[in-house]
Formats: structure tokens, C-alpha cells, sequence
């Protein structure tokens, strides 16, 4: 587990307004926090430094690309050692169907967020993709019928009071 990396008000400023929109310019971001261009954007290169921000990312809109068949999967292992968890989420980091791959706690082992174009699509992947893993006892599918919130933006007010609560 890595050790939180301890931010200042204006570094969960600019977080705050990178998660929001990414293509925003330094100088736009500046006027924004208060500060003049040069030292914003060191603050931004030292979070990219410290790995606080990984990656700038575009957000595609999954209905309009056709995308827009969403189904959470709870996988359980026949028998969930190391070595057939590992196995397994090598195998569903080479499925471009799963968004999502988390390790949970509970009666299932993994939960997955699978996007797909419809019913069809779905079943397809789920009898020839990932029922061929022959580590898998039971697979229960949720079909998504609306996302009622979904973001990417982690809730930075829990660490700064200078990010609104929404």
C-alpha cells in the first residue's frame, strides 16, 4: 500500500480543477488557483513527479460510440489461492470488455464492470471470453439499466477544505 503523498490547499485546487477538465491550459488554472503560470505548473509537473496525477485521460461518451450496454459481473473462483487470482486478472487485463476489475470481499472474489455494445454482445462474451477461464465456479451478472452517478473524480474535500462539497 503506498503512503499518501500530503498536498497543500492549492495543489487540491488545481487536482480539483484537472479532474474536472484535463485540456485546461496552465494559464487557465492559474488564474484560478492565484497564481502566476511558472509556479503552477511546477506544482503540476512535482504532482506528475510524485505519481499523485498518473495519467491525463479524453472521457468518451459510451452512447454515442454505440457503447452503452453495462454490466457489473461478480466472479467467484473454484478455488481462489495466488496463484489462480493472479492467473485470472492476467487473463481479464487482456479483455478490452472489462473496464474494471476489482478484488472483493465476500462470497464472490472479483467484481468486474464490463462494457459492451448490447444483449447479445454480452452473452457472446461472457460463453466464449470469460466462461473459458476454467478457474470460474459461478458468474452472476447485473445488468446496469441507468447509471444513476458516474464520475472519475475522487472526492478531494475529504482532504482539503479548500475543494467545494457538492
Amino acid at each position: 500500500m503506498k503512503t499518501p503523498t500530503q498536498i497543500d490547499n492549492i495543489d487540491a485546487k488545481i487536482l480539483h480543477l484537472l479532474q474536472g477538465n484535463a485540456g485546461l491550459s496552465v494559464a487557465e488554472i492559474s488564474e484560478q488557483v492565484g497564481l502566476s503560470s511558472s509556479p503552477c505548473w511546477r506544482r503540476i509537473k512535482r504532482m506528475e513527479e510524485l505519481g499523485i496525477i498518473s495519467a491525463r485521460v479524453t472521457l468518451l461518451d459510451r452512447s454515442l460510440l454505440g457503447l452503452d450496454f453495462e454490466v457489473f459481473v461478480a466472479v467467484k473462483l473454484s478455488l481462489p489461492n495466488r496463484t489462480n487470482m493472479e492467473k485470472f486478472e492476467r487473463e481479464v487485463s487482456r479483455m478490452p470488455e472489462v473496464v474494471q476489475c476489482a478484488v472483493v470481499t465476500g462470497a464472490v472474489d472479483f467484481m468486474l464492470r464490463i462494457v459492451t455494445t448490447d444483449m447479445h454482445a454480452y452473452e457472446t462474451f461472457l460463453r466464449e471470453t470469460l466462461l473459458s477461464i476454467d478457474l470460474i465456479s459461478d458468474v452472476q451478472s447485473r445488468i446496469v439499466l441507468r447509471q444513476a452517478k458516474d464520475t472519475t473524480a475522487l472526492p478531494l474535500n475529504l482532504i482539503s477544505s479548500a475543494v467545494p462539497r457538492y
